[in-house]
């Protein structure tokens, strides 16, 4: 169990810092300026912290569902399948999404798909490396 939540701080944590770094960078602001009309003015950290948080917890505990079942010899291994999974549905399933409905820059949906990437391997690889279901006796 404290492995557990040891492991959901530093992915939850990970997951505050990378969005940080992805979305406020020089790059990041000029690629998303088309979103500047819909945009918040200002961004309430603390209600992002919480969210990021609970993706931490809610991830490494379907990440321990999925254990099992995930391809990879080794926990880092399935921590990676597990972050590609992740970034197929999370990131690659929104980035279309948007490439169908709106008016994005075809630059601004590439960086999206690539810091994605980076994202949720970097975070999937923390519970592969961090993470052990429990013994089920079996």
């Amino acid at each position: 169990m404290i492995r557990y939540v040891v492991a959901s701080l530093v992915g939850g944590v990970l997951f505050g810092i990378l969005d940080g770094l992805i979305h406020a960078n020089p790059l990041a602001q000029r690629l998303y300026g088309v979103f500047r009309p819909i945009a918040r003015q200002s961004v309430n950290v603390v209600a992002g912290i919480a969210i990021d948080l609970v993706y931490g917890f809610v991830m490494a505990g379907v990440f321990l569902l999925l254990y099992r079942s995930l391809p990879g010899g080794t926990g880092l291994l399935k921590g990676l399948s597990f972050g590609l999974g992740v970034w197929f549905f999370r990131v690659v399933m929104s980035v279309l999404g948007q490439w169908m409905t709106l008016e994005v820059p075809p630059a601004a949906l590439l960086y999206t798909l690539v810091t994605g990437l980076g994202e949720m391997l970097s975070i999937g690889a923390v519970y592969g490396i961090l993470l052990r279901p429990a013994a089920d006796g079996s």
